[in-house]
């Protein structure tokens, strides 16, 4: 993350706890599987990953820098980080970002524009993550929004075992 308090300069964060979603045992909450089911909204993968991580990055404060957002977009061209998307009528209205190593996804951020737009899109990923046989979401940390998918908080040596598990 950049630190926007130290001139934005990249340092590595280890919490004691972590939040994840087990694939296996997450949840979609049926109003947001209605609205994901119903194509309000239209989900795409990787169309405009720069935009989405900028989309991220507005905020009065973020971790967000230019030399993040160059990294990550040449991760992107690498094919290891990717976006997953929400549009409305066109427009990008939601969306996260994240990497993808081997059968774990570390999300990094989201962001909407309109309501339920992210929600959508963290259903999007579940569902492809499902589908490609992932085993893990790496979520950082533990949030309400991030709660009513089954994220769950998990202890710095476990979440080792469970890296060492994804990697395999």
């Amino acid at each position: 993350m950049a630190d926007p308090d130290n001139n934005h300069q990249i340092e590595w964060y280890e919490p004691k706890f972590r939040g994840i979603i087990e694939l296996d045992n997450c949840n979609i909450p049926k109003s947001v599987n209605k609205l994901f089911k119903s194509n309000v909204f239209e989900c795409k993968l990787d169309t405009c990953f720069e935009k989405v991580m900028r989309c991220c990055a507005e905020r009065e404060e973020t971790w967000i820098s230019e030399e993040l957002i160059e990294i990550y977009c040449e991760l992107h061209k690498m094919g290891y980080a990717h976006s997953f998307e929400t549009w409305y009528n066109g427009e990008l209205v939601g969306g996260l970002y994240g990497v993808a190593l081997h059968r774990i996804f570390f999300g990094e951020s989201m962001f909407h524009k309109k309501t339920n737009a992210s929600k959508v899109a963290m259903a999007y990923l579940i569902e492809t993550l499902q589908e490609n046989n992932f085993l893990v979401i790496d979520t950082q940390y533990l949030t309400d929004h991030l709660k009513q998918f089954g994220a769950k908080e998990v202890s710095k040596n476990t979440f080792s075992q469970i890296l060492n598990d994804c990697i395999k």
